[in-house]
């Protein structure tokens, strides 16, 4: 199957689902990960890199990477699988695992804690998004 069909036929899906009226376009939230994912890349790089070198204890680290490991499979759960529930699901560890994150680092980095602030507040917006678009169409 050529990508553009592929594309068009998780575009359809999602198309036909029942969303609420306050549901961004997909190019918006496009854009907005486009502007996150750098963030997320410098701050966790760098957790990741201070705990590598020591500077900063492991557990540090747990968190990040629930938070990246969950991120990273929202997109092939939505839109592969087409499992709403287990993508809310999936969106919940994401939001729950941010101010933890936040907590835990804190007191070695602020920086790392108030860089995921932007984080916090679209991953809010997506799972209140995503538990109506699963309440609507389960």
């Amino acid at each position: 199957m050529a990508s553009g069909a592929s594309e068009m036929h998780w575009r359809e899906w999602y198309d036909g689902l029942i969303k609420p009226a306050w549901t961004p376009e997909p190019t918006t939230i496009a854009l907005i990960w486009q502007i996150l994912y750098p963030i997320i890349l410098v701050s966790f790089g760098y957790v990741f890199v201070q705990a590598i070198r020591r500077k900063l204890p492991w557990q540090v680290c747990i968190p990040f990477a629930i938070n990246l490991i969950a991120n990273i499979l929202f997109t092939p759960i939505q839109f592969g699988l087409r499992n709403l529930p287990l993508a809310a699901a999936d969106i919940l560890m994401v939001l729950i695992t941010i101010p933890v994150m936040m907590f835990f680092v804190w007191r070695h980095h602020r920086w790392v804690a108030w860089a995921q602030v932007p984080y916090l507040v679209w991953v809010s917006i997506a799972t209140a998004l995503q538990l109506s678009i699963t309440w609507w169409n389960s």
